[in-house]
This record gives C-alpha cells, structure tokens and sequence, in this order.
C-alpha cells in the first residue's frame, strides 16, 4: 500500500527525521507534538493547561492536512512529566473529543524535547 507523507504549516515542522503524519490507506499516523507555536517554534507560555491545549491545537492541523480531524482518532498517546497533570489532561481533552472517545495510554517520562511538560501522538482512521 503507497504512503503519503503529510506536512502542514499550520503545525510545527518536524524538528528531527521525522514527518508530522504518515497516512496510508484510511490510517493516519500523526507524529508526536509538543506544546510548540508553529510561526514561532517555541513553547507556549503558561501552565500546563496552555501546553495541552497547543498540543491540541497542533494534532488538529496535522489531522486535518491529512482529511481528517481529531474525532478521527482511534489512539491517542500521552506523555507527561509529571503524572500529576493527568486530571488536567482529561479536563482539556473533554473539549476536544466527544464519545466515543479513543483508545489511550498516559505514560510518564523524565524529559521531553525542549522541556515541554507534554507530548501527545495519535492514530487515525478516515472514514
């Protein structure tokens, strides 16, 4: 089956070797973003709240540069500093996703690039 690698600029650019989104066949696989502002590149200001939200923000242009939005999403990955955030997560989340919701894992990590608090990933399936 062909891939077509997504890019948009309404997200940050890849900072690595990666793409921002992989889609082949109905599948989309959308790199991780972090909390960046993609005309800028740097982290958003504010707490954590700002950077789920931005983090939001960013898979949303990236799904729909790929034909979709985040209600397409079958999988989504979270990835936290500080597991305490996790409620905050959910509370965030509630306003972008409706039932039924996608699969998750929440996993904390020591670091993530550019000492963003948050790091998120998705799957989608076009319908």
């Amino acid at each position: 089956m062909a891939k077509e690698i997504i890019v948009t600029d309404k997200a940050p650019q890849a900072i690595g070797t990666y793409s921002q989104a992989v889609k082949t066949g109905s599948t989309v696989y959308l790199s991780g973003q972090i909390p960046l502002i993609p005309e800028t590149m740097s982290l958003v200001d504010g707490g954590i709240r700002q950077q789920i939200h931005q983090v939001f923000q960013n898979l949303q242009a990236v799904a729909k540069a790929a034909g979709g939005d985040l209600s397409d999403a079958v999988k989504l990955n979270v990835f936290l500093t500080d597991l305490s955030n996790f409620p905050q997560v959910n509370e965030v989340m509630a306003e972008y996703f409706q039932q039924p919701y996608p699969a998750r894992a929440a996993i904390g990590v020591a670091a993530l690039p550019k000492d963003a608090a948050v790091e998120m990933d998705a799957v989608l399936v076009l319908s």
